[in-house]
């Protein structure tokens, strides 16, 4: 378990900080993977993306292509739900957020100096992402040099944070707002 009834809000606050952090910073860990719902043109779309980075203000930093499908529908409704799952200490953390696109700006620049060598090739393919293809070697074709022009990162900004423990029949369930910079917490019904 990750939260106890015995803990303070404001205890259980620090941890879930302490696990999303470390999810970007650990690759072995559990929240390293999170699941991203967007709303798309008939119906909502959900798929796991890698956590890159949690800033001081508990802002959530995935990368992706700037040719996506995602990117066009965050354009259009840029409120997101983020998904984490801890198997071991069966715990849940859902995310409401709103969302930023950074592409070709001093964000993104500076966070693709962190991509490294063959790990570029995954936003520098020749054709887009989800394009139709008649082969499987068609979507490994990349240019002969390697640029940062189709990579973009994401910044969720967190407005609602959900934890659920599951345990047997004494499950707990909490709910942080944001308010201001600041995080109210309160114990809901799970």
């Amino acid at each position: 378990m990750l939260i106890d009834s015995k803990n303070t809000i404001s205890e259980i606050w620090d941890t879930l900080a302490h696990e999303l952090y470390r999810g970007a910073l650990d690759p072995k860990h559990p929240f390293r993977y999170l699941n991203l719902g967007t709303m798309g043109e008939e119906f909502p779309e959900v798929r796991t993306v890698v956590l890159r980075k949690v800033d001081q203000d508990l802002n959530f930093y995935i990368f992706t292509d700037s040719r996506s499908e995602k990117i066009k529908s965050l354009e259009e409704n840029p409120k997101v739900a983020l998904h984490f799952y801890h198997p071991q200490k069966r715990v849940q953390i859902r995310i409401q957020s709103e969302t930023e696109i950074h592409h070709q700006d001093e964000l993104a620049k500076d966070l693709w100096k962190r991509v490294q060598g063959e790990a570029q090739k995954a936003y520098a393919s020749i054709l887009p992402p989800g394009k139709e293809i008649e082969n499987p070697e068609q979507a490994w074709d990349w240019p002969d040099a390697i640029d940062d022009q189709n990579f973009t990162v994401l910044k969720f900004i967190p407005q609602t944070l959900e934890v659920l423990q599951l345990n047997g029949l004494t499950h707990l369930r909490l709910r942080f707002s944001k308010e201001g910079k600041d995080w109210k917490g309160t114990w809901l019904v799970p």
